[in-house]
Formats: structure tokens, sequence, C-alpha cells
């Protein structure tokens, strides 16, 4: 993720908690993320929460947080950390495994 951002874009991690595994986040987040066109990836915590790294124009990077803090439906978040990251993530999103 050395790559430099482009001009409005920005990169952040994500760190979410509540029942958020066993839900479909995952499967939710590469959805929601890919139709708005951002790159990054998801996965699962062992800890039980999912983290997210996701790079895009700011703006819709805002969205897919505040989506982030609902979820699918039958998630329940309870907190969504957000780290800014420096650099951009590899182009595409996807699914990555537990870690």
């Amino acid at each position: 993720m050395r790559t430099p951002l482009p001009e409005g874009w920005k990169t952040v991690r994500l760190i979410i908690r509540g029942r958020v595994q066993g839900v479909s986040y995952r499967y939710w987040t590469v959805n929601e993320a890919t139709a708005s066109g951002l790159d990054g990836w998801v996965r699962n915590r062992r800890d039980g929460s999912v983290e997210v790294l996701v790079s895009g124009p700011a703006p819709a990077v805002d969205e897919l947080v505040e989506a982030c803090r609902l979820g699918p439906p039958a998630a329940h978040v309870t907190d969504v950390e957000v780290l800014p990251q420096e650099g951009r993530a590899e182009p595409g999103f996807r699914q990555l495994p537990t870690a």
C-alpha cells in the first residue's frame, strides 16, 4: 500500500465490532465497496471483529464508513473505529482470509 493517493482520495482502516461475523458482513462490504468503485479488502478477525481497508474518492469512502455503521440487516454494529492510513490500497475490492 505504498502507491500515492490521487488528489481528493483517502484511505482508512476500519475495525467494526458487534455482531458482525456470521451475518454476511464481508459479502455485503464487498458489494457496497465494488458498487462505489472503491479499492481495498475486508476480513474477519479472530477477536470477532471485521477489518476493512478502503481507498477511493473521499466522499465515497465516507459514505462506506457511514454504511458500515449499520451493516447488513442481520448485523448489530456497536463500534466502528476509523484509522487514517497512508498510501492507496491495491485496485479492486476483495475478501481476505481471517487474520
